[in-house]
C-alpha cells in the first residue's frame, strides 16, 4: 500500500527483449488505485507489449510489484488470481453463451468446483451486480455473440469485475465505439475507478481529453513523459515525436483526432 493507504502497481526497470530488439526499454511507472491512466504513443511505442509482460504473456526483466509480488516471476494464472486483469483490443467473450453466462465462468477463477456446480441453479450475487453496473442487465439472457460491439466491451470489463480484478489493464476500450458509447464507457471507468487501478491504452485522444487523470507517453519503447493532458499537450517532445506535424492539434480537434487514429498512431 502507498503512504495514503491506497493500492499501487510499481514498475521498476521493465524492459522486454526480442532477439536484441528491445520492444520495452527500462520502463518505470507508479500506476495508483484511484486514477484513470492513459497510456498514449505511436504504433510501435511498446504500449501493448508493456501490458503483456505486466500480465505474463510475455517474458520481461526488471520488477513489476503488486501487493508485495513480484508479477514478472509470476505465471500469467496466478497474475489473475492476485487481482490483476486485463482486456484485449477483439472482445474475447464466448459468444454462444449468454451474458450471465459469461459472467459466472469468469468468476470461476475464484471459486472451487463444488461452488460452480451450486451456480448453475441460480446466478451469484456478484453477477447480478456486474450486470447492473456494466448497465447489460436487460440482455442477461441474451447471447453474447448477438451484443453491439460496444456492449461485448462492456462485458469484458464486468468479466473483470466478478474476478474481482483491483488492477484493470484496458487495450483500446473504446476502438469503434459511437461517440455515446464512449462516453458511457468513461463514465463506467470513473464509477469503477476510485476502488481500482486503471490503466487505459488509447489513441482516441478526445476520449484521452475528457477522462484521464494522468497520462504516460510512450515513444520506442520507453517512457517520454507523464502527467496531466494538459501538460503533454505543452510539451513539445510529444508534439515533435507523437503528434508531429498536427502538433497539439490532435488533443484539441476531434477532425484531427479521427484523421489522426485512422493513420499513424495506433
Amino acid at each position: 500500500m502507498t503512504a495514503r493507504g491506497l493500492d499501487y502497481l510499481e514498475v521498476q526497470g521493465l524492459t522486454v527483449d526480442f532477439d536484441g530488439f528491445k520492444a520495452v526499454d527500462g520502463v518505470d511507472l507508479t500506476l495508483l488505485q484511484g486514477e484513470l491512466h492513459f497510456l498514449i504513443g505511436p504504433n510501435g511505442a511498446g504500449k501493448t507489449t508493456l501490458v503483456d509482460a505486466i500480465t505474463g504473456l510475455v517474458p520481461g526483466t526488471g520488477l513489476v510489484r503488486y501487493r508485495h509480488r513480484d508479477l514478472l516471476s509470476m505465471r500469467s494464472h496466478r497474475i489473475v488470481r492476485l487481482g490483476v486483469g486485463r482486456t484485449f483490443q477483439t472482445a474475447t467473450v464466448f459468444e454462444e453463451l449468454t451474458v450471465a453466462q459469461n459472467l459466472d465462468i469468469a468468476g470461476g477463477v475464484h471459486r472451487r468446483a463444488w461452488q460452480l456446480a451450486l451456480a448453475r441453479r441460480s446466478m451469484p450475487e456478484y453477477v447480478e451486480r456486474a450486470l447492473e453496473t456494466v448497465g447489460l442487465t436487460a440482455l442477461r439472457d441474451r447471447p453474447a455473440g448477438v451484443l453491439a460491439h460496444g456492449q461485448k466491451q462492456w462485458l469484458e470489463i464486468g468479466m473483470l469485475l466478478v474476478q474481482d480484478a483491483r488492477v484493470m489493464l484496458l487495450d483500446e476500450p473504446v476502438a469503434g465505439m459511437s461517440a455515446e458509447e464512449r462516453q458511457e464507457t468513461g463514465e463506467l471507468l470513473r464509477r469503477i475507478g476510485s476502488e481500482r487501478t486503471i490503466v487505459v491504452i488509447e489513441h482516441d485522444m478526445e476520449f484521452v481529453r475528457s477522462f484521464a487523470d494522468k497520462v504516460t507517453v510512450m515513444h520506442a519503447g520507453k517512457v517520454l513523459t507523464v502527467g496531466s493532458v494538459a501538460e503533454i499537450q505543452a510539451d513539445e517532445r510529444v508534439q515533435e515525436v507523437y503528434l508531429g506535424r498536427t502538433g497539439d492539434a490532435v488533443l484539441a480537434d476531434p477532425e484531427a483526432v479521427a484523421a489522426e487514429a485512422a493513420g499513424e498512431v495506433v
